[in-house]
Formats: C-alpha cells, structure tokens, sequence
C-alpha cells in the first residue's frame, strides 16, 4: 500500500471524524449563504427570486489520498459565491408553481447547456443561443452566444436533477450536474409551506434534518485527458473515485463549507436523534448523477422510500437500494432507541476495566470515559475522544466494494455516516 496515501487517509480520517464529534471548529469556506448549517442540505439563495445565474466552469477537487483532479462544473455567479468553482453544482430551491430562470454562462472550451429532466412543461432556451440535440447551448467560451437563458415552471414538487445536455458522456462525467429541489406550495402542503414536508401533509419531515446526497463516479484518465486536450477511448473507462455530494470518504463527514476542501462545500453526514412521539423523520434526498448504478446500503435502521424521480410511491422499507443512473430518490428515516442508552447511576451489564487496561491506538479512542459511554469523563493525557456524548455511528457505504475505495484502497469512495445522538442532543 502506497504509504504516502495511506497517512493522507488516516490523517483525513481523524480530522473528519473529529469533525462529526464535533471536537474541532473549523471555520466557514467562502461560498455558501450566510448561516448556512454545518450539517444538512444547503439551497443556493438567489439574488432575485427564482432566478439562478450559473457559470459552466473549469476547477480542481480534493481527494482524500491527496490526489487532485480536473473538473468541471456550474458556479453561482451570484454572491456570495461571485463564480468561484465548486463540485457539484450549486442546489437549487424554488416552490411549485414558480416560473424558474436559469441564466447560464459558458467558460468552457466547448458548447454546453443544461438540461432539466422530471419537468412536466417545456423548458424554453432563449432565442439567440445555438441549437443543440436536447436543447439550446450556450457556445464555447468567447464564441458568440456564450450565454443561453432557459425559463420553466416547477410542476410538482420533488427532488430533481439538473445536468448537461451537451455530449452528455464527457460533461456528465466532468462535473455539469446538480440538484433541483421543487418544493411543495401552501396549498398541497399547509402550515410551513413545503419546507417541513416533501409532497403532501403524508411526507412531513423534520424541517431541521434535511439531507441530500447526490452519487457519482470519476474516471481521472478521462479527466486528465480533458485537461491536456487529448483523446480518451470511453470503452476503456475506468472509475478509480466515487463521491457523495463531490466528495469521498472520509471528506464526506467533514461541516459544509469546510475549509480543508474550499470546491467541494457540501457534507454528507446524516445527523439525527432517537424517534420520540409524534416527532417527525428524517427527509433524505438521494440522487445518482453517475452513469453507473450504485448500491447504497444504510446501517442503523432500514429507509422508507415515498418517492421515484419526483413522483411519490407507496411507502416501503428498504434495506438498501440500487440507485439507477440519473434516478432520484425521497426517503424518511427514522431511528427507534430499541436498547435505551443507559442514563444516570443505572447498573452496567458488564465489567468495565479500567483506564491503566484499555489500549488507545495512536491516542484516539472512541471511549469516552465514561462506562455508560454517556458524559466525557477522565481521559490519560494526550487522548482526544471521538465520542462527544456518548452517540452512535453507522456507515452508510455502496454494497458495491470497489465503490468503497479511493483508487482501489478502501475505505473510502461511496460512504458516509450516520450519526445518533442520545435523546435530547448532545451539550
């Protein structure tokens, strides 16, 4: 095994799953809204409402072996991102019924587009950019017509894909893709206006545990080759990354807008507490914007599937799900206290050695000095606990294992966590 990868990992490790515990502060990237959440789906905030200025773009992502690779993407062109790269796409939020602009920039040494699947209406491309096969594009960079305008109403609500229409196997593959959010009006979904429900009064969520994770793969040959304006021969592609909202793991666990990855500003860490009376699940929003199909598996609880590509379906429990190329996804999670965490002075069930017995590898531990592994107690000198209050965590992973790597060393690639703080949150 490669050793300077390795110590990248473990140190990428360490750092994200401090992060999760919430041991290390790190400051807030450029880019997103002011008081963006650090967990959790980020919309972009248009300046004018329903409008969205994107820039198609070039830029480099991070990987957790301490790789880079050539990309590109759409930009917000609007502050507080100003165009700065980022992977992928900026998330796009509007309510049903809204007549949605979306101006596009092209950067790019060749034409581009984007096109909007899942829409009920025609999505109208302005006059004075080129025809393309799917729709309008905005020429390459410097050409004339280097912008194109596409206007569209939100039909229903749902979660969505947006990506490019032009050359769809390299520009797809590159980075041009994104996430395009329909909520539910106060009519189909009373009280809160479609921000606590995903389609209807039957799909309330908890308006506060809100995620999205958005699936894809990378071929760096195909990128490098983009990058030096060579050829590549897509029968040999050859997928050596896997990302979770552009990032793979363990970057994926690191806060929203971490600055350790300045162009890949969304997490990916699911964050929840117990389900209690009459408090609502979780909403998790999958999309697979790759052109393979990817199994994804939860640990801790199975998923309640409520919708396919913006269409709601019959409830069901799934264990895991073969996310189709280009599908997306509504889920409801929910985590039942089966074996209730153990509070108080409650008797422990089993001999806990003490602290002169326990081994801590490399000084970190997931004890918290606490038998109960409740509240942070007495630690030797030196150790840093990844166990702030006594939460659970379990991997949410593709079932595929060569998706679980990053080129070809695992862990990593297609996961993330999922972490269960005790009853009443963590201090």
């Amino acid at each position: 095994m490669n050793t300077k990868r390795t110590r990248w990992l473990g140190l990428a490790l360490c750092m994200a799953l401090a992060t999760a515990s919430g041991l290390l502060a790190l400051p807030a990237a450029q880019g997103l809204p002011a008081g963006a959440p650090k967990i959790g789906m980020v919309c972009t905030v248009p300046t004018t409402a329903n409008t969205f200025n994107l820039v198609a773009k070039s830029g480099t992502i991070e990987t957790p072996d301490g790789n880079t690779i050539f990309m590109w993407s759409y930009a917000n062109a609007d502050a507080p991102d100003n165009g700065a790269f980022q992977y992928p796409g900026p998330v796009l939020c509007v309510n049903e019924g809204a007549t949605v602009i979306v101006n596009l920039t092209n950067n790019l040494p060749e034409a581009s587009s984007i096109v909007f699947p899942g829409q009920d209406g025609a999505v109208i491309g302005s006059v004075g950019s080129r025809d393309g096969l799917l729709t309008r594009e905005a020429a390459a960079s410097g050409d004339p017509g280097d912008q194109v305008t596409y206007t569209f109403t939100a039909g229903q609500p749902g979660t969505y894909l947006y990506e490019s229409g032009s050359d769809v196997a390299k520009q797809i593959e590159m980075g041009l893709y994104g996430a395009l959010i329909v909520r539910p009006n106060g009519t189909t979904c009373p009280s809160m206006a479609g921000t606590d429900c995903a389609y209807g009064p039957s799909t309330r969520f908890n308006a506060s545990r809100e995620y999205l994770l958005v699936l894809a793969e990378i071929d760096p040959n195909l990128h490098h080759a983009v990058e030096t304006d060579g050829t590549f021969d897509f029968t040999t592609k050859h997928n050596r990354y896997f990302t979770v909202n552009g990032r793979s793991f363990p970057d994926t666990l690191q806060d929203n807008g971490s600055v350790l990855l300045p162009h890949q500003p969304y997490g990916a860490l699911v964050r929840i507490q117990p389900n209690t009376p009459g408090t609502p699940p979780a909403l998790v929003r999958m999309i697979n914007a790759g052109a393979d199909n990817h199994p994804f598996h939860p640990h801790g609880n199975h998923l309640t599937q409520i919708a396919q590509d913006g269409r709601t379906v019959a409830p069901t429990e799934h264990f895991g799900e073969t996310i189709g190329s280009g599908q997306t996804y509504d889920l409801l999670f929910r985590w039942d206290d089966v074996d209730p965490w153990i509070t108080g002075g409650a008797p422990v069930p089993v001999q806990i050695p003490g602290l002169q017995n326990l081994v801590f590898k490399d000084d970190v531990t997931f004890y918290s000095g606490d038998p109960r592994l409740g509240q942070q107690g007495a630690l030797p000198v030196g150790v840093t606990t990844f166990n702030e209050c006594g939460e659970f965590y379990f991997p949410w992973h593709s079932h595929a294992l060569f998706e679980f790597t990053n080129f070809d060393e695992g862990f990593g690639g297609l996961a993330t966590l999922l972490r269960v703080d005790p009853p009443g949150g963590c201090p």
